[in-house]
């Protein structure tokens, strides 16, 4: 296999998300706690909503009918959101926005430490390769998104119950389509929600900036352990 060159499009465009990055997120010696970041998106982001509670577990599974758990993230931070693929509106924006998240978390180390997961609110339709398709037509990168539907067993109605636990109502029209509000919840590396973001209004970097927060809060910083931006700067 050829290697992949890249065009300087893509390495300014690499570098431009790269520096602003740095710009906007301070080193993590000069971060303070995470209710100090919390206070200070209140002050900025009104769609924000800090949480503290257990997140609900959830079962299910993936395009290749691979069974997934919220419990298999331990240790990542998870974005998590609900969609079907069919819905005409507000679901696509979601999915888009979340996939330019994606794409500012993922020219980081935070890559390996942010996991983002989608569930179908529609699992009768959602399977396979429609799970697949929607990823590629809306720019989610698989690295480190997963859709989940319904496995084997499990009643239709499971995960509009599971969007139940997490707040969200979906109310199915007689025409097959869902009406529902917009939220996409952010749960730590110990399975407790801690954040939701609401509507599509939000600005990304503020997202982010929680991303950044809580995936450094339990990182050693010592003397002896390269600190998240020290690693950073080697990617540029």
């Amino acid at each position: 296999m050829l290697p992949e060159v890249k065009t300087p499009k893509s390495i300014s465009r690499r570098v431009i998300l790269g520096s602003a990055m740095t710009v906007l997120f301070p080193p993590p010696a000069l971060t303070h706690s995470l209710k100090d970041v919390e206070q200070s998106l209140l002050e900025k982001e009104k769609y924000f909503q800090p949480v503290d509670s257990e997140a609900p577990g959830f079962t299910l599974q993936n395009a290749d009918g691979r069974p997934v758990s919220l419990a298999d993230f331990k240790g990542k931070v998870v974005v998590l959101n609900f969609i079907y693929a069919n819905c005409p509106d507000v679901c696509p924006l979601q999915s888009e926005k979340i996939a330019a998240i994606q794409e500012m978390v993922n020219i980081t180390p935070m890559k390996t430490q942010v996991q983002f997961v989608s569930i179908t609110t529609d699992p009768k339709r959602d399977r396979g390769e429609d799970l697949r398709d929607y990823g590629d037509n809306h720019g989610l990168d698989a690295a480190n998104w997963v859709f989940l539907t319904t496995a084997l067993g499990q009643a239709e109605d499971t995960t509009l119950k599971i969007a139940e636990s997490y707040g969200l109502k979906f109310v199915v029209t007689k025409d097959g389509e869902q009406m529902h509000g917009v939220v996409t919840h952010v749960i730590d590396q110990d399975g407790r929600m801690r954040g939701r973001f609401h509507s599509l209004r939000f600005q990304n970097v503020n997202f982010v900036t929680y991303l950044n927060a809580l995936v450094n809060i339990n990182v050693p910083h010592g003397d002896d352990e390269p600190g998240f931006w020290a690693r950073l700067k080697g990617w540029f």
